[in-house]
């Protein structure tokens, strides 16, 4: 079990200030770090081509490698049936004796770019404007590996590191870390870790830190509806038989009540959060337009923390370009139900194929196929290595850190936790409200990315013993 012997009032000041400025003077080539990092289009998406994450794994080895630690691999997953994962890195100092071990987590691989024109500036292209940094990956997350770095090479100032420290930077999170299980499994010796810190998480605002206790679990599926055996004119038959779209339509439309709340029987709803949301930062934040009305009920953070929702992210049916005057035989939705903290993803996915099946308009065949599960996530609020993190998030900023839910999910951790069971999980940010992950123009706030390297080299102090 970890025990952090010293308090935050024993805690010297002078160190905290000694550090602060040596992030200030290493920042400069941390940022040229992070602009070379962005450059490497290192989508993991399929259609893409995975020599770019290749590259990537390369060049995250070479940083770590620079800061001074002595074991640095590129490693791949093996799954039972043959598969090759992609590239991750791990790198590794051992602890001294008597100290913890932290495993810092990130990943190296992005999201594809979109549509160019949805950019302001190329999407590889690193560009400052107004104190961000834009380009695809600038925040999620090869910021985060620039926070390990960087914690790192502050603490190399102090002499040997206080903890041991072993980083694994993956290379496939976003495509849903296919490999990850068996990489934690044939890799388990590498990893095994008192403390880990994910760096993959938000804060609350700019200016305002925060760690994130709560991430909402998944689970994804395919509906069809199908009325026809084959496409049948629409005026000759329309009217006694309606086409799969609108009776797929009329399906989905019963996932929620008319005040937009799932209406899914089985589904856990869990506590409302402590704090809030504003409606003006919220709708600030995702674009609403003016005049929507927001669904559902109680605060927009438990709605968005601690309670399901269900989106269509995807849907097969004839294209406006591509219509004709027939009537349609079937169509299929791809459903995003993102699940409360407390919720088992088998149990969420059966309750969602119930309903489907229960709901079937006018007769129709409704098939379902079970897609991605994922389990939620609940940290204690009051473990050592979260105490240790408060004082190292506050001192950093200056102001205590918030504790958040975050809607989205990383259903990994529930691996590691599988893996490591008595380890502790910090979830970590460096990204903000405006931050625009996985879409266009996607950026990180220069001064707190700055903040969250000075916040992990404290917190590594402080779990080794050199912050009192």
């Amino acid at each position: 079990m970890l025990v952090v012997t010293n308090s935050p009032d024993s805690t010297d000041p002078a160190l905290a200030t000694m550090l602060r400025e040596t992030v200030a003077g290493l920042f400069p080539a941390l940022r040229a770090d992070l602009e070379a990092l962005v450059r490497i289009p290192s989508v993991s998406n399929a259609a893409f081509d995975p020599a770019h994450v290749a590259a990537s794994a390369d060049a995250v080895a070479t940083l770590l490698r620079d800061a001074g630690l002595p074991e640095v691999q590129v490693l791949r997953a093996t799954t039972e049936d043959g598969r090759e994962g992609a590239p991750a890195v791990v790198a590794r100092r051992p602890a001294p004796d008597g100290a913890p071990t932290v495993l810092l987590y990130a990943h190296h691989d992005v999201q594809p770019p979109g549509d160019d024109a949805a950019w302001d500036t190329a999407p590889f292209v690193p560009t400052e404007r107004d104190g961000r940094l834009y380009g695809r990956g600038a925040a999620d997350d090869k910021a985060g590996v620039v926070a390990h770095l960087g914690a790192l090479r502050t603490l190399a100032t102090l002499g040997d590191l206080p903890v041991g420290v072993t980083v694994f930077v993956e290379g496939e999170e976003e495509v849903g870390s296919p490999t990850f299980l068996p990489f934690l499994t044939q890799h388990r010796d590498l990893l095994a870790a008192d403390v880990i810190v994910v760096a993959d998480s938000a804060n609350w605002r700019i200016g305002v830190p925060a760690l994130t206790t709560s991430l909402r679990g998944l689970v994804d599926c395919e509906v069809e509806v199908a009325v026809l055996d084959h496409a049948v004119h629409s005026g000759m038959f329309g009217g006694p038989v309606l086409d799969a779209v609108t009776l797929l339509a009329r399906l989905i439309a019963t996932l929620h009540d008319d005040a937009g709340d799932v209406a899914v029987d089985g589904l856990v709803v869990g506590a409302e959060p402590t704090v809030d949301y504003a409606e003006a930062d919220f709708r600030e934040d995702s674009s609403l337009l003016d005049g929507t009305v927001l669904a559902g009920r109680g605060s927009i953070a438990g709605r968005l923390w601690t309670k399901p929702a269900i989106a269509v992210i995807g849907l097969d049916a004839p294209s406006v370009a591509h219509a004709s005057n027939t009537l349609t035989p079937r169509a299929t939705a791809k459903l995003s139900v993102r699940l409360a903290p407390g919720q088992d993803p088998a149990a969420a996915m059966a309750a969602l194929r119930a309903h489907l099946e229960a709901n079937a308009p006018f007769g129709a065949r409704v098939s379902v196929r079970d897609g991605e599960q994922g389990k939620p996530f609940l940290a204690p609020a009051d473990s050592a290595a979260m105490q240790a993190a408060r004082w190292a998030f506050a001192t950093s900023w200056g102001t205590d850190p918030v504790d958040i839910g975050i809607g989205g999910s990383i259903p990994f951790i529930a691996d590691l936790l599988d893996v490591f069971p008595d380890a502790a999980i910090l979830v970590t940010g460096v990204e903000d409200p405006d931050s625009r992950a996985h879409g266009a123009n996607e950026s990180v706030h220069l001064g707190e990315l700055e903040k969250v390297v000075l916040a992990e080299a404290l917190l590594l102090a402080r779990l080794g013993g050199a912050a009192g």
